[in-house]
């Protein structure tokens, strides 16, 4: 059985599928489901990464700079937008690897509770 060793925060290289649900395209994606889930099912939820910074600016949404201490840990290849408002459930077999991690995870939980309206 396949198991991926990916953790919340980490970024990973992964299968993401478009809003139409028919065509994907792979990318980075920050994962940020708990770690201590455990759905027994093989899948994790992962935000969006794109490197269409005209995407930044709205609170569900975080810009990593290559500049910065964490995009240099973040293993991006350019500067990016983590996008908390496009999530997806994916299986962990469409996950190809860890690439790096995004260590500022409480900017991320405010982005998702903007993005979920969680108070």
């Amino acid at each position: 059985m396949f198991m991926m060793q990916c953790k919340r925060g980490d970024i990973v290289l992964v299968l993401f599928p478009d809003s139409n649900l028919r065509t994907s395209k792979r990318r980075p994606a920050l994962v940020v489901q708990a770690d201590d889930l455990e759905t027994g099912l093989p899948q994790t939820i992962v935000a969006m990464i794109t490197s269409n910074l005209a995407r930044a600016g709205h609170l569900s949404r975080l810009e990593v700079l290559l500049s910065s201490s964490e995009g240099q840990a973040s293993g991006l290849l350019t500067d990016s937008v983590i996008m908390t408002d496009n999530l997806a459930t994916v299986f962990e077999t469409e996950i190809d690897r860890v690439i790096g991690a995004y260590p500022l995870m409480g900017k991320v939980d405010a982005a998702l509770r903007k993005t979920l309206d969680l108070k």
